[in-house]
């Protein structure tokens, strides 16, 4: 089997290597710890660890990303430091200079942010370091980022889409024609070489926070008609593959960290992929990663849609089921708000139900919790391991319903 670089990358074996780093750029690594993995199993592996280092100036927390991977590093791995340790080469990188994510050092530092708001004119004035404030949202290495920017004076929130160079005109083109056909999705203020795509916030509440708010956040009919009045265009873009369809892959990393579910993975994975072959790829006009994180809410019904990066051809089972599988995995809820949501799926689902296959629904969210289920490992959450077994069990259940 091909080494990935997860032993490597996931043990103290990797302490040498980071040493190595740190002292390469002038400074003295005193502590470590791993932050977030991702893997490609048997091609790739991605880790970041948050490392205490001392430098010449003064002690500092620094975030440090190292990939490694099966075959030859890739072209963009050329822009991080290379390091041999006489097995292997690795790409080595020091927060926020992500050899994927050009846009990160500017995003990054309220100086250069500002910079780029005055340039870009997204006002009608210059923008100074003083008047923003920076957040990351999230940030996955190599992959993309988000930042939230507020400017004071006069107030107002944006949010900063860190992008690959490959993908940016791409998301840019989809904000645009959601936009042109009247759905609410974000409005693009600020484009930047670099591949920041700046959009301005849309107005309401998060689903995933509504949720929890008295009353029903939104009806099971605005979730399927805010998916249903996509453009017929939107069936013409390039096809991104259904959850399902990666199915066998994400049950193989779950298997890597948690052997003890491996039989029960294999069955899902095999009673999923045979069951969902008889159903064609589907050419509605879906969103592609349809959840509670990606929907605003006001006076119960939706008034905004984010993340459309994924828009493309698919079946509406796909869109309905990613929302089912992420509210079936809500992790720290308190009994009451546990119950509100058992309550908004038991209304919800009944309704899909009528729009969509039952039973390709319940296989089709039972993927979508098992691509899930690598997130606690990933982000090494403190109890990985019982959110996973959790998330496993979740996806069970769904696949025996319909058994």
């Amino acid at each position: 089997m091909p080494d990935d670089g997860m032993g490597l990358l996931t043990s103290n074996r990797v302490e040498p290597l980071l040493r190595a780093a740190v002292e390469h750029q002038g400074g003295n690594l005193l502590g470590w710890s791993l932050d977030h993995v991702d893997a490609a199993p048997e091609h790739s592996t991605t880790a970041t660890y948050l490392a205490q280092i001392r430098w010449p100036h003064g002690e500092r927390s620094e975030l440090l990303g190292v990939s490694a991977r099966s075959g030859e590093l890739s072209a963009s791995d050329a822009r991080a430091e290379i390091f041999d340790d006489g097995h292997r080469r690795v790409a080595v990188w020091l927060y926020p200079n992500d050899p994927d994510l050009l846009g990160l050092s500017t995003a990054a530092f309220p100086e250069r942010m500002a910079e780029a708001l005055t340039e870009g004119r997204v006002f009608d004035r210059p923008v100074t370091a003083g008047q923003l404030s920076l957040s990351m949202i999230g940030y996955r290495p190599r992959r993309r980022a988000v930042v939230k920017a507020v400017v004071q004076d006069p107030h107002e929130v944006f949010y900063v889409k860190v992008l690959r160079e490959r993908v940016f005109a791409d998301v840019y083109r989809k904000h645009t024609m959601l936009r042109d056909a009247g759905i609410p999705a974000p409005e693009v203020a600020l484009t930047t070489p670099d591949h920041l795509l700046v959009t301005r916030e849309l107005p309401g509440t998060a689903l995933a926070r509504a949720l929890f708010e008295p009353g029903e956040p939104c009806t099971a009919e605005d979730l399927i008609g805010i998916l249903d009045a996509m453009p017929s265009a939107v069936a013409q873009l390039e096809r991104r593959p259904p959850w399902s369809d990666a199915v066998a892959h994400y049950s193989r990393m779950v298997s890597a960290t948690l052997p003890e579910a491996g039989a029960e993975l294999e069955w899902m994975t095999e009673q999923i992929s045979t069951r969902l072959a008889k159903y064609p790829v589907g050419n509605e006009p879906t969103h592609g990663d349809f959840h509670e994180g990606q929907l605003r809410v006001a006076s119960g019904r939706i008034v905004g849609i984010l993340d459309v990066d994924t828009i493309g051809p698919g079946r509406r089972a796909d869109d309905l089921a990613c929302l089912i599988g992420h509210l079936s995995t809500i992790q720290r809820m308190n009994p009451e708000q546990e119950g509100k949501v058992r309550d908004l799926l038991a209304k919800w689902v009944p309704i899909f139900d009528r729009r969509v296959d039952p039973v390709e629904l319940r296989l089709r969210a039972a993927a979508v919790i098992i691509s899930l289920a690598t997130g606690p490992y990933r982000s090494q959450e403190v109890d990985w391991r019982q959110q996973t077994l959790q998330m496993i069990r979740s996806a069970a259940a769904l696949v025996r319903q319909v058994s």
